[in-house]
C-alpha cells in the first residue's frame, strides 16, 4: 500500500516537471522575429505612404520621443504587417527597441517581431516593422512597446 503511494506520488512529481518543460518548450517556439528599422526623416511614413495604417493613440516614451504601434494593410488588401513609429524630437540620436504582436479578430496571435536597439536621428521619424504576411481577415497590432513603454493595441485593418 505504501508503496503504491510513492508510485502515484512520484508519478505526479514527474508528470507535472514534464509538463512544465513542455510548456516552456511551447513559450520558446513563440519567440520573437526579427524586425526591421526603416529612417523616414521629417517624413511622416502614415501620410506619406499608400497602404492602410490603424494606430494606437500616441505614448511618450521619454520626453520628446514618442511612439504608436500600428497595424498595416497593403493598397491591394491581401497582404498585412505590424509597425511601431517612433518621432524623435529631441536634438540629438536617441536609441530605441520595439515590439509588436499581429493578432487576428478571435484573438489568435500570427506573429511577433523585436527590432534591436537602433538610433532613431534627431527631429525624425523611425518604423520597426514585422514581416509582410498575406491574411484577408482583420488584424490588428498589439503587445507593441519602444524601450519598454507599453503601446496599447491598435484598431483593426
Amino acid at each position: 500500500m505504501r508503496v503504491t503511494r510513492v508510485v502515484a506520488g512520484l508519478t505526479a512529481v514527474i508528470a507535472a516537471v514534464l509538463g512544465l518543460s513542455l510548456a516552456t518548450a511551447g513559450s520558446a517556439a513563440a519567440a520573437d522575429e526579427a524586425g526591421q528599422w526603416r529612417s523616414y526623416g521629417n517624413t511622416n511614413p502614415v501620410t506619406s505612404s499608400p497602404s492602410t495604417w490603424r494606430c494606437a493613440g500616441t505614448q511618450i516614451v521619454i520626453i520628446d520621443v514618442v511612439a504608436q504601434v500600428c497595424a498595416i494593410r497593403t493598397i491591394a488588401g491581401g497582404d498585412v504587417q505590424g509597425a511601431v513609429i517612433v518621432r524623435n524630437n529631441l536634438s540629438g540620436v536617441y536609441s530605441v527597441t520595439a515590439r509588436m504582436s499581429v493578432v487576428n479578430s478571435s484573438g489568435d496571435v500570427l506573429g511577433n517581431w523585436r527590432c534591436p536597439p537602433s538610433g532613431v536621428g534627431a527631429n525624425s521619424w523611425s518604423v520597426c516593422f514585422g514581416k509582410t504576411f498575406t491574411h484577408n481577415g482583420r488584424v490588428r497590432a498589439t503587445a507593441g512597446t519602444a524601450n519598454g513603454v507599453p503601446l496599447g493595441t491598435s484598431p483593426f485593418v
